[in-house]
């Protein structure tokens, strides 16, 4: 599984990177964490607001950082 996490490595992008890091860990999923901060390579996703998130390619959440138990949600 590849999570894109998408910012420019603000605070809140680090933070996301850290629940994503978490919430994969506690599913005990193989993953891998993509941070994508190419604003060119965001738009190809259509994300226009940071943080957001993608799974396998799937965009999850944009402007907001989800909890754990969010991003856990997002899995199923």
């Amino acid at each position: 599984m590849v999570f894109q996490v998408m910012g420019p490595g603000c605070a809140k992008c680090n933070q996301l990177a850290d629940n994503v890091k978490s919430a994969a860990t506690e599913s005990g999923l193989d993953y891998e964490i993509v941070k994508i901060s190419d604003f060119n390579e965001m738009m190809k996703f259509g994300v226009m607001m940071t943080p957001a998130l993608a799974i396998d390619g799937e965009v999850k959440c944009v402007g907001k950082v989800p909890t754990v138990e969010e991003i856990k949600a997002m899995l199923n």
